[in-house]
């Protein structure tokens, strides 16, 4: 393997591994980014992002193992993990069966720097606005956000099938819009994680597979080990970073790199 695509290789899973969990949109960042590096063909690439997207997920399970466990195992006796595993399902269910309508045309339509643009500068707007909005808190925790607050999440994830929305970004937004705290909205949205971005990699890699051979492995295991780290990094500095501060910084980011694409487009 040339030292040339292994670097590719590496950007492209932190890229990844950073981005997943925060509101900032890893899908917009990473067609900027495989645009800028001219990163594999664009079938096998597809194929690559859904990988990578698999190591972050999993980043999610082993980093919340043991509270997953605990859910999952109680589910039969305790009525309070079946709700939460419940909220789960019904959330997951708007955007499954949006992206099984549309996905392949939103691909083919939107995944391209300019529409990227629009979406981080229109997200940064949102979370400003959903940060300054009074809202009461009624979820302290995420297994405490009813089921029509996690319907209405799970709209609102079909938002961000449009790249540069951010799937994190418009989960976490929702849960503030319909009253969870900062901490319950982001686990939420982590865990939520789990199925959405789960079917989605096991969808798309059986639909690429085809474009796949053997000498793909070490290209696809370094990216998802790299995307894995950096996914398991970012979740843990975020959880820190929300008990002090909120997600106006992540507004100003997206609002800053979406106003910049633009004019680089313009120009």
């Amino acid at each position: 393997m040339q030292a040339e695509t292994i670097l590719k290789t590496l950007v492209m899973g932190v890229v990844e591994g950073i981005t997943e969990f925060l509101p900032v949109s890893s899908t917009g960042h990473l067609i900027l980014a495989g645009d800028a590096l001219s990163f594999l063909a664009k079938e096998k690439r597809d194929a690559f992002e859904v990988f990578i997207q698999f190591g972050a997920m999993l980043a999610v399970v082993w980093a919340y193992r043991a509270r997953l466990t605990g859910i999952v195992v109680s589910a039969r006796i305790d009525q309070g993990a079946r709700h939460f595993l419940g909220n789960l399902a019904i959330a997951f269910m708007p955007a499954a069966v949006l992206g099984l309508l549309i996905g392949s045309h939103v691909q083919r339509l939107l995944f391209s720097p300019g529409p990227v643009a629009v979406a981080l500068v229109a997200g940064g707007v949102a979370i400003l606005w959903a940060e300054r909005r009074p809202v009461h808190v009624k979820a302290e925790r995420a297994e405490q956000i009813s089921r029509l607050d996690a319907l209405k999440i799970g709209f609102v994830q079909c938002l961000a099938l449009w790249p540069g929305t951010s799937r994190s970004g418009a989960t976490i937004i929702g849960g503030l819009w319909f009253g969870a705290s900062r901490q319950a909205a982001t686990e939420f949205s982590f865990f939520l994680g789990i199925p959405i971005l789960g079917a989605a990699s096991v969808y798309n890699l059986f639909k690429h597979w085809g474009a796949l051979s053997s000498d793909d492995i070490g290209v696809f295991a370094m990216g998802f080990f790299a995307s894995f780290a950096f996914a398991l990094l970012a979740i843990r500095l975020l959880m820190r970073y929300l008990a002090g501060h909120g997600f106006g910084v992540f507004a100003w980011y997206r609002i800053a790199l979406g106003t910049l694409i633009l004019m680089a487009i313009a120009t």
